[in-house]
């Protein structure tokens, strides 16, 4: 009896010893493949700490090495360990493009090489890519994000606006103006220009893409003709086309092979974000590289139908489509908006169209837009009008690995926690709680041993 206790017992330690050997082991496994791979969740609102898909995107298309040189203290009056906040914003990058170097400099340490790098103001920072350099001092994921997006665009990308007749300025402050929009294209990169044909003479042959928006006063003849001779030979152009007369610009419609129907689009649907009926909503999106994997609100006030006709010349896509429930007003906008079936079009009603051709081996690229005001100062911000412009443009110039949802702003704040209580956490789910866990299990087999 006595042998038959021994042998359950050594059965009943080798078990244990067995069962303790595999949860040691399986607790070692963990710890290594947590340790070899790096796997995080980003919880924080609008998931600041992590990057967003536009900047991830960035950084992928960038092929080759990124060096980063910081020129910081250690401490800084206001803001503490600027180091360590500066490492860890770039960080971020660093996870998702390994080739991104990080280099701390202290001007207090080294200050000739901060004197040589011109370094103004502590947390500098210096970016390098492909022989290139920029420099930073604000950091935020959006104005990085725009910086590698300078730094990726190949070759220099020139904007040219129409002037002299009245048109909406890329560097002008008035409400109809489009000088906002012209500083978020001059921060990603492009050389932002304006021109006006009957001074200056022909459009520069440099030119990347020129921005035409209805003139308020009739265009000569001359001016028109350099305008066809521009596109004739493969010119990139957005034209952004208001329900106004077009004061002497029809031949470019013509050439084009577009209808620009009379009126207003008015949308019922527009009414849900609290906007007046006149202000289309962009509601369909066409398969392009504009578009790709864009489905987010625009708005287009005081839109006009663009409407494509047959063409052997361009390939055409209508890029945007609005008020499926609504129309095209023909009459006067008052209060009492009605659809007239004798005299207004019924929606969907499209207000944008994509084309391209091959000229001479080159491929042109043409966007026209039935509204000028949607990337006017006044509605650049609103839904993402900003980033369907920003698109528009990326794809004119060539630039389609750059096309993305902007960055986005930061909504929220870092959570900081004292060394105490890091300390605290560590200790408690490192240490404190596998022993209670241990202790347990301990007790339980202690008690199964004497039973």
């Amino acid at each position: 009896m006595s042998a038959m206790n021994s042998k359950r017992r050594w059965h009943w330690l080798v078990q244990s010893g067995l069962f303790l050997a595999l949860v040691a082991a399986l607790a070692g496994l963990l710890g290594y493949l947590a340790w070899e791979n790096r796997i995080q969740w980003d919880v924080s609102h609008n998931a600041r700490n992590s990057l967003s898909p536009a900047s991830i995107d960035v950084l992928k298309n960038m092929n080759g090495p990124i060096a980063i040189t910081v020129y910081a203290t250690a401490q800084d009056a206001q803001l503490g360990n600027i180091s360590k906040i500066i490492g860890d914003f770039l960080a971020l990058y660093q996870r998702i493009k390994p080739d991104l170097t990080i280099t701390f400099v202290d001007p207090d340490e080294h200050p000739q090489r901060a004197q040589a790098a011109g370094v103004q103001v502590n947390g500098e920072t210096v970016v390098e890519f492909n022989g290139r350099q920029e420099r930073l001092a604000t950091f935020d994921e959006q104005a990085l994000t725009n910086l590698l997006m300078r730094l990726a665009r190949f070759g220099d990308k020139r904007v040219m606006g129409l002037a002299g007749h009245g048109e909406r300025r890329l560097d002008g402050i008035a409400s109809r103006d489009l000088g906002e929009f012209g500083k978020q294209l001059t921060s990603r990169g492009f050389t932002v220009r304006v021109n006006n044909p009957a001074i200056i003479g022909d459009l520069p042959v440099d030119t990347s893409v020129l921005i035409i928006t209805l003139p308020q006063v009739d265009l000569s003849e001359g001016t028109v003709e350099k305008l066809l001779v521009y596109v004739e030979r493969g010119g990139n152009l957005l034209w952004l086309v208001d329900q106004e007369p077009l004061h002497g610009l029809q031949p470019l419609a013509e050439r084009l092979g577009l209808t620009l129907t009379a009126g207003v689009v008015v949308d019922p649907q527009a009414q849900q974000l609290r906007t007046p009926v006149t202000f289309a909503r962009g509601a369909s999106y066409a398969q392009h590289p504009v578009t790709n994997n864009f489905d987010y609100p625009t708005i287009f006030p005081f839109a006009r139908q663009i409407a494509l006709n047959e063409s052997e010349d361009w390939h055409s896509v209508a890029l945007v489509e609005t008020a499926q429930s609504g129309w095209v007003e023909t009459g006067k906008l008052d209060s009492g908006l009605a659809f007239d079936p004798m005299y207004d079009v019924s929606g969907p009603v499209p207000i944008a169209a994509a084309m391209s051709r091959t000229v001479q081996d080159h491929e042109q690229r043409i966007v026209v837009i039935g509204s000028g005001h949607f990337l006017a100062n006044a509605y650049l911000g609103y839904g993402k009008n900003l980033d369907f412009g920003i698109n528009v443009l990326n794809w004119l110039a060539a630039d389609d690995d750059l096309i993305a949802i902007q960055p986005r702003a930061t909504l929220d704040s870092n959570l900081q926690l004292a060394e105490p209580a890091l300390t605290m956490i560590a200790w408690s789910f490192l240490i404190v709680l596998p022993l209670i866990f241990l202790t347990s299990g301990a007790m339980i087999w202690w008690n199964r041993r004497r039973k």
